[in-house]
């Protein structure tokens, strides 16, 4: 059973920068593939990056592509997000998840994760 937790959220005007941190244990954390989810009020939870085992290999919705970076240090069994050019509309709450590295690379919907973290609020005001 892999517990994930996110921290960095937060408030921040549009154009400001912050970074998402998920600490995970519980798990090995290399046989897991990582990503990064946000649902913004009302709507229905969308992927938003992705990042392989081994952190060779990420992908991001087009939204997000050029600002936002997805990475992991499995030494500390942590991956990140970092968000740059922030805007209203990335307010969200954010969530990390676990998907096994069985289902392959490009995880790119939520079915295809098994462990998900409480959620961060990021808020972007404008």
């Amino acid at each position: 059973q892999v517990q994930l937790v996110e921290s960095g959220g937060g408030m921040v005007q549009a154009g400001g920068s912050l970074r998402l941190s998920c600490a995970a244990s519980g798990g090995t954390f290399i046989n897991y593939h990582m990503g990064w989810f946000r649902q913004a009020l009302g709507k229905e939870r969308e992927f938003v990056a992705f990042v392989s085992w081994s952190g060779s290999r990420t992908y991001y919705t087009d939204s997000v592509k050029g600002r936002f970076t997805i990475s992991r240090d499995n030494a500390k069994n942590t991956v990140y997000l970092q968000m740059n050019s922030l805007k209203a509309e990335d307010t969200a709450v954010y969530y990390c998840a676990a998907g096994p590295t069985s289902r392959g690379v490009g995880l790119t919907t939520a079915q295809m994760y098994d462990y998900w973290g409480q959620g961060t609020q990021v808020t972007v005001s404008s």
